[in-house]
């Protein structure tokens, strides 16, 4: 029975074996869950699916959350002609926003690996597809490399903003994001692995501090940001840079930091940008509805 607590177990069983990550995270989910791998494969079908209906909901209107705080900025974006990012990395933000919007006006997403990160892997591996034609099969295996990598990252850290901060959510997202994207590229487990710790590292610290207690402001922009450092993330370990602290390591120091970090910005909307005055005035307005 194949077992891992960490992401060098991974690559370890991965190089030892000469295997995918994907097929062993498949085979761990199987050997758990006591499913086949046909049907764990179908249902990743399923929620590649939803992923990209979540996204093209929101790409193809305006249509604003309950609060009215989002809601029509993907689209914006996404139809912006002289981006400064390039084509693939303004899609894949685009996307990213646009599931985030999808969530905050009530509809359909898969969490990713929460609903308040929810953009982040489907926007890279959206803009992944509709860039360089890989198939749905290929984009699954990649998801499945991105649940293993989150599967560590909820058992060794945490991936809620109430646990760890924004870093929890946005911050392994943008992780798992990276290191889907490594996978599609061919690149090695090693390399998948410092890209999940390249991406982490930039995020560390991150404030959740949801204005009114919704998942909307400032999350839903922030799933952008955050697909862009997962993209720049995959890009360094393709190109041969590596992170100077381990991967595990760095998921640790997620952890720490997430412990040490004071409630108020930890999803209580008690701190941060829900504190400014303009936050203030707009949970008012809001709540006296």
């Amino acid at each position: 029975m194949i077992n891992f607590s960490c992401i060098q177990d991974l690559i370890d069983i991965a190089n030892n074996q000469e295997r995918t990550i994907d097929d062993i995270v498949v085979e761990y989910e199987a050997t758990h869950s006591f499913k086949s791998v046909i049907y764990i494969k179908e249902n990743m079908q399923t929620i590649w699916q939803v992923m990209k209906e979540s996204a093209e909901k929101s790409i193809n209107n305006t249509q604003k959350s309950v609060s009215g705080m989002v809601g029509g900025d993907a689209q914006k974006l996404f139809t912006f002609k002289d981006s400064f990012a390039g084509d693939f990395v303004k899609e894949a933000a685009s996307y990213a926003v646009a599931v985030a919007e999808t969530n905050a006006a009530m509809g359909k997403i898969a969490a990713c690996p929460t609903a308040g990160s929810c953009g982040i892997v489907p926007g890279a591996l959206i803009a992944a597809q509709n860039h360089y034609n890989y198939d749905d099969e290929q984009i699954c295996n990649a998801l499945f490399t991105a649940t293993g990598i989150g599967m560590v990252i909820e058992n060794n850290a945490m991936i809620a903003g109430a646990q760890g901060g924004c870093q929890a959510e946005c911050g392994s997202a943008a992780g798992m994001a990276a290191g889907a994207l490594v996978h599609l590229a061919g690149g090695s487990p090693e390399q998948i692995g410092n890209a999940v710790a390249l991406a982490i590292k930039n995020l560390l610290g991150l404030a959740c501090d949801p204005v009114a207690g919704l998942v909307e402001v400032p999350c839903v922009k922030r799933n952008g940001f955050a697909t862009t450092v997962a993209i720049l993330a995959a890009d360094m370990s393709l190109a041969g840079v590596k992170s100077v602290i381990p991967v595990d390591e760095v998921i640790d120091a997620m952890y720490r930091i997430g412990k040490s970090m004071p409630k108020s910005i930890r999803e209580t909307a008690t701190g941060g940008l829900a504190t400014t005055p303009t936050g203030i005035a707009l949970k008012e307005k809001i709540y006296s509805k």
